[in-house]
């Protein structure tokens, strides 16, 4: 589909395109492989197009009239999309590479109403393109601060399990994803401000440059909370640490205090023949009084120095 903004917004059909007419377009790549010719694209570009780069930092390819570059889009909802952008002083051409479910159309579409409602550019096109992109990831930030906010108060009050760290080990890679995808979009508008292949104005750069400025602070955003998950996974290893300390420190002061039953046990266990106990009648009870004895004043003593 493709739409041409003056004077507001008209969908067009390919062959409709013209020179010095700001037009959007979002195609296939079968589209763009017929109009190849047309536009005078490179074939590595449109070869690029074929399948979905697996990797956020696929670089911004400058030429003589126009700028390209592929975009791994993070939707917080659901899966990556990948689409390819070529911009040039008049024509922003999307092309579909993988938008599963739609939605980077319906994010196109948006951009291309909202730059038809003022003053058409290329310049101001793209920003709105790429503000569509990123205006849900606010709230996808404010419920993962909520969420690492719910697995502190989990590790402080001694219930986080081994669900909580997995938990964390997936919010952190999901933050490294999006830190990804933001530089990939610091990418982009950097390119376009540094204009190398001067097809755009500097007067209608400011949007661009805005929505350079929002994607920072999304991304620092995203890097405090990826430093917070990463400090509630080290509270979590030392509450680990801690309780195994706490256990061993159980299990030692035990020993400590019932250690001389084994002393007593091994002593009148010895099978000499004239040991005094033996043939006194109150041997037995005296060997128990005397355990007890011993136990008592080993508490008493562990308590006083606060061994438990």
């Amino acid at each position: 589909m493709f739409y041409q903004i003056r004077d507001g917004v008209r969908e067009i059909r390919a062959e409709e395109m013209c020179e010095g007419v700001l037009t959007a377009g979002f195609v296939d790549c079968e589209t763009l492989e017929k109009m190849q010719q047309t536009l005078r694209f490179a074939p590595s570009t449109v070869e690029a197009c074929r399948t979905a780069n697996a990797l956020f930092r696929s670089g911004v390819e400058v030429y003589d009239d126009y700028t390209f570059t592929e975009l791994r889009i993070v939707s917080p909802e659901g899966d990556d999309d990948c689409v390819a952008l070529y911009l040039r002083r008049d024509l922003m051409l999307v092309v579909d590479i993988e938008d599963r479910d739609g939605s980077t159309r319906e994010k196109f579409r948006a951009a291309v109403q909202r730059t038809g409602a003022g003053t058409p550019s290329a310049e101001r096109l793209l920003s709105a393109f790429l503000e569509a992109l990123v205006q849900n990831d606010s709230a996808f930030i404010e419920r993962t601060s909520y969420r690492l906010a719910q697995l502190e108060e989990q590790v402080i009050d001694n219930r986080a399990d081994k669900e909580v760290n997995l938990e964390l080990l997936q919010l952190k890679k999901n933050l490294l994803h999006t830190h990804n995808y933001y530089d990939q979009l610091l990418d982009i508008t950097e390119a376009v401000e540094e204009n190398d292949n001067d097809i755009f104005d500097p007067d209608n750069l400011m949007g661009v440059t805005n929505i350079s400025a929002k994607v920072t602070r999304l991304r620092e955003d995203v890097d405090s909370l990826s430093r917070t998950a990463e400090h509630l996974q080290d509270a979590y290893t030392a509450s680990l640490d801690l309780q195994l300390n706490h256990s061993m420190k159980i299990f030692t002061v035990i020993t400590t205090i019932f250690f001389p039953l084994t002393i007593i046990v091994g002593w009148y266990g010895m099978n000499f023949q004239y040991m005094p106990e033996f043939a006194w009648k109150y041997g037995y009870i005296y060997v128990i009084l005397l355990s007890v004895l011993v136990v008592a004043a080993l508490t008493w003593i562990g308590k006083k120095r606060k061994w438990f």
